[in-house]
């Protein structure tokens, strides 16, 4: 059996991606708290992969969508202990601080709308966990004056900045 290998997750267009390692069957319930007290209008699917006692793939949200797809990512990156959280109408920068302040949350892999490759280590016997993530291409090199004021252009018709 392969020990390490790469787990792609592609995405909708309108989706964004956190995948997180937390340590408690209750995360569940906090993330869904966190989230839906977080921005208006989010839509969102949350699933958890238990390490210990059951070791079930908890899942709870507020579109029947999105839980279906973030079940299926977390069922295969299948690591112990670990979050996915899959978004719609939201971006991550308006939950990422509200996820990070649930106890139970000890790590955050990443937060994207890029399709991805997780990298999981396999033990072999009934062990596995995430060592890394693969976010998006390799940059193409270093942005010039017109490539600035792109940039700054799009964060303010995006709302982010004035």
């Amino acid at each position: 059996m392969e020990k390490v290998s790469e787990i792609e997750i592609s995405l909708d267009k309108d989706s964004n991606i956190i995948i997180g390692q937390t340590h408690f069957i209750k995360t569940v319930e906090d993330l869904y708290e966190a989230l839906i007290t977080s921005f208006p209008n989010i839509e969102f699917g949350i699933a958890f992969n238990e390490a210990s006692g059951d070791r079930l793939i908890r899942k709870d949200g507020n579109n029947e969508e999105l839980i279906k797809k973030v079940v299926g990512f977390a069922e295969k990156i299948g690591a112990g202990h670990s979050f996915v959280i899959l978004l719609k109408n939201a971006y991550p920068i308006n939950v990422l601080n509200r996820i990070k302040q649930v106890m139970e949350v000890v790590n955050i892999y990443v937060a994207t709308a890029n399709s991805l490759k997780v990298l999981v280590y396999d033990d072999g016997k009934d062990g596995r966990g995430i060592i890394g993530v693969i976010d998006g291409k390799k940059p193409l090199g270093v942005e010039n004056e017109t490539d600035k004021e792109k940039r700054h252009k799009f964060l303010r018709d995006i709302g982010y900045k004035r």
